[in-house]
């Protein structure tokens, strides 16, 4: 089973904590990573007992296997209760899913209940937490990830959940990421059925900088991964560009009649570096 590295995968798929049933089922659908969820997935009235089934599934499988747990905001009694659990090492995941992130305190106090390896993704989904995005990114650790929560974005903004009014957004959680190097995926589709609309958007938001998009069904996977996966013209160009600048000394370069030089190596080395990083789903 491969532990779980953000920065190498380029799906996660979500599965209701209340759910067990479903944990391995999607953990082999989706070996690069599953998130179980304890927060929108799951009933209040079953909190405790998705908790409870989360922890028994991970002593079962491992630290090191590639599982997430989403956490309930820690503003909330659910939240404050999975910090307990976390507290108390009954929910010994390989990373933390933190819901509704909107100061670097939070991202502080939940890692420092946590062994030193285990990874975060940390969600932008609130209009405070995109003016506080830079901040919070810069709490990050390497193995760390950001991602991007539009629909309750849209709600707090009383915006349309759709591409156009949250593209500002986007580009700012993006904008984020980059600063420090960090991972960052992109909100699940929702529509589950519209695989055509799926790859349309994982390839948008693949162009503007995301490095992965969460999942909310298995059937999605490998739409997402073979999104993220550069095609044989991209391939083919990428390695041409390399080649033709370190033919010329890392000194800039004609290719096709047009100029390239440092930064355009170092898309076209991303893109090369695409096809082993990210394993198949």
């Amino acid at each position: 089973m491969k532990s779980l590295t953000l920065r190498d995968a380029c799906c996660l798929l979500f599965v209701p904590g209340h759910r067990p049933d479903r944990f391995a089922k999607a953990l082999a659908a989706c070996p690069q990573g599953i998130v179980i969820d304890l927060e929108d997935a799951v009933p209040l009235s079953q909190k405790n007992e998705a908790r409870k089934a989360a922890a028994s599934f991970l002593r079962g499988v491992g630290h090191d296997s590639p599982v997430m747990i989403r956490l309930n905001p820690l503003g909330t009694r659910a939240g404050l209760d999975d910090l307990a659990a976390l507290a108390d090492g009954n929910l010994p995941a390989a990373g933390f899913f933190l819901a509704k992130v909107e100061t670097p305190r939070d991202v502080e106090l939940v890692r420092g209940y946590l062994p030193a390896q285990a990874a975060l993704l940390v969600t932008i989904e609130t209009a405070r937490g995109i003016v506080a995005a830079a901040s919070i990114a810069r709490a990050l650790q390497p193995n760390d990830a950001l991602g991007f929560g539009g629909a309750d974005l849209a709600a707090d903004l009383g915006a349309l959940f759709a591409w156009e009014p949250l593209f500002a957004a986007r580009c700012g959680v993006i904008t984020a990421a980059a600063s420090v190097g960090a991972a960052v995926f992109d909100v699940p589709y929702l529509d589950i059925a519209d695989a055509d609309g799926l790859r349309t958007e994982t390839q948008r938001v693949r162009a503007l900088g995301f490095t992965g998009k969460l999942a909310i069904h298995p059937a999605q996977v490998a739409t997402i991964v073979e999104a993220f996966l550069p095609d044989t013209g991209e391939i083919e160009r990428a390695r041409r560009v390399v080649a033709a600048l370190e033919a010329a000394g890392g000194e800039a370069a004609l290719l096709d009649g047009r100029m390239i030089d440092l930064p355009v190596a170092v898309s076209a080395r991303r893109t090369l570096a695409r096809l082993t990083a990210q394993p198949q789903g």
